[in-house]
This record gives structure tokens, C-alpha cells and sequence, in this order.
């Protein structure tokens, strides 16, 4: 026969495992391994955040500067 006795419910303390810190480790990872590739270095916060942005924003402008070129072109 079967043991009926019940085991209680394990705790999960969420508490401790949803912080602030741990989120924005985890939008890093994530971030840095589907949108950016990090360049390997130990940046502080804000070079990261900085680096994040230069690599977001850099097709942005080359794609605005080839736009530029093709219409003073085509005049």
C-alpha cells in the first residue's frame, strides 16, 4: 500500500528571489545575448548601459546617413 500521509507545501520564499538586482542581471543577460554582443570587458553600469545604446542606436544613424546620401544623389 500506498503512503497517504501528506508532505507539506514546500515554502518558496519570493520574496528574496524577485529583487530589483536580480532583474536587471537578468535584462543584461538576456539583452546581451538576443539584441547585443558585449564587447568581453569589465564595464561599470553605466558603460554598459552606454555601450547598449552606441550598438542600438548605430544602424539607426547608418541607415539615416545612407538615406541622406541617396536623395543628395538622386538630384
Amino acid at each position: 500500500m500506498e503512503d497517504c500521509r501528506r508532505q507539506p507545501d514546500p515554502k518558496n520564499p519570493t520574496g528574496d528571489r524577485f529583487t530589483s538586482k536580480r532583474a536587471e542581471k537578468a535584462l543584461n543577460v538576456m539583452l546581451n545575448s538576443v539584441v547585443f554582443r558585449s564587447s568581453g570587458q569589465d564595464l561599470t553600469t553605466w558603460g554598459t548601459y552606454t555601450e547598449m545604446a552606441s550598438r542600438f542606436t548605430e544602424p539607426i544613424l547608418l541607415a539615416l546617413a545612407a538615406l541622406a546620401i541617396r536623395s543628395r544623389i538622386k538630384r
